[in-house]
């Protein structure tokens, strides 16, 4: 790699002892991709932003599951995911600004209320034919 190639994540996670697994760091870097194309304007994002991505991300690609995928990973808590951040920055994957700070992404939402209580399920009307088409008649549950 020359002076001025960009680092290679997946090299830079191959050669770390890495706390969390693997998949957390590059889901990660999804999320910080998807927050920075959502911007008008190219800037330096915040952590409270990389975490909304975050968690935005989690909920559309896990649904209800997400929870469970994150946890699997290691990840509990939105320190969490700014201990995959730091580790990133460390690595040479990404940079920070003077004013990032681990403390940037403490509780800044509650896992169980943003995945468990906050999954926003829908509900819908069904027949019975729809379930059982062989039933007679549209008796509704």
């Amino acid at each position: 790699m020359g002076m001025h190639d960009p680092p290679d994540p997946a090299a830079a996670l191959r050669q770390s002892q890495l706390r969390f697994h693997r998949d957390a760091y590059g889901f990660l870097l999804t999320a910080l991709h998807r927050a920075v194309a959502r911007l008008e304007e190219r800037r330096h994002i915040s952590g409270g932003e990389l975490v909304d991505s975050f968690r935005e991300l989690a909920l559309e690609r896990f649904g209800p599951m997400a929870r469970t995928v994150l946890e699997h990973w290691g990840v509990l808590a939105t320190e969490d995911i700014g201990e995959v951040v730091f580790a990133l920055v460390e690595m040479g994957v990404l940079v920070k600004d003077d004013s990032d700070r681990p403390e940037d992404f403490a509780a800044v939402f509650d896992f169980g209320e943003a995945f468990d209580r906050g999954y926003p399920w829908k509900t819908y009307r069904w027949r019975m034919s729809t379930i059982c088409p062989w039933t007679i008649g549209d008796a509704e549950e």
